[in-house]
């Protein structure tokens, strides 16, 4: 007896070729209907960047007008004025932020044991702080070296511009000075 099948067609299990071809076609399916939710998505996702960039643009272009309208508007003089004030206000916090305390310490420093500091007034211009210093000493050999104290430490300049000296009833000689003071510079040297 021949076991062999001598007929036509060799396939007897149909059913495997059908169910391949089934979840082949399944496959396809499925794979086309997620690259066309794809494409819908991706589509709404440009047209609402699209619709967003063309708001943006347009809100780019508005700002842009109202910069321009703005710099128009701005009046040179207007600027200038507000540049003194602006300088005048950075004058009164130069003035209010002068330190009493690092202006001693440096006298300190300077004072010849023979010499006595009586007063001093502080006067802010345009070149910067100018001291009136008024002192007391037994000769004028002191004052000169009271004077090249202060010019050593670096945070006086012109000390000495003007000088007024007298002798007191007591036979003490009495000296008043200006001096530019210039506490950043001294600041710098002394580190």
């Amino acid at each position: 007896m021949i076991r062999t099948n001598l007929a036509t067609r060799p396939f007897y299990n149909e059913r495997a070729v059908h169910l391949g071809i089934l979840a082949l076609l399944l496959v396809v399916v499925l794979a086309s209907i997620f690259n066309v939710t794809r494409v819908v998505q991706l589509s709404r996702s440009d047209t609402r960047l699209g619709s967003q960039a063309s708001r943006d643009e347009a809100s780019a272009a508005e700002r842009r007008a109202q910069a321009t309208r703005l710099r128009a508007s701005v009046d040179p003089k207007q600027i200038d004025f507000v540049s003194v004030e602006a300088r005048k206000a950075n004058d009164l916090i130069d003035r209010r932020t002068f330190s009493w305390t690092e202006l001693f310490n440096r006298f300190e420093m300077a004072l010849p044991d023979e010499v006595r500091i009586t007063a001093v007034r502080p006067k802010v211009d345009t070149s910067g702080t100018v001291l009136t210093i008024a002192v007391v000493a037994r000769a004028v050999d002191d004052v000169s070296q009271f004077m090249d104290n202060l010019q050593k430490t670096g945070a006086f300049r012109a000390v000495g511009s003007r000088i007024e000296e007298h002798v007191n009833e007591q036979g003490q000689l009495e000296a008043v000075f200006d001096a530019q003071y210039l506490p950043l510079a001294g600041s710098k040297d002394q580190r």
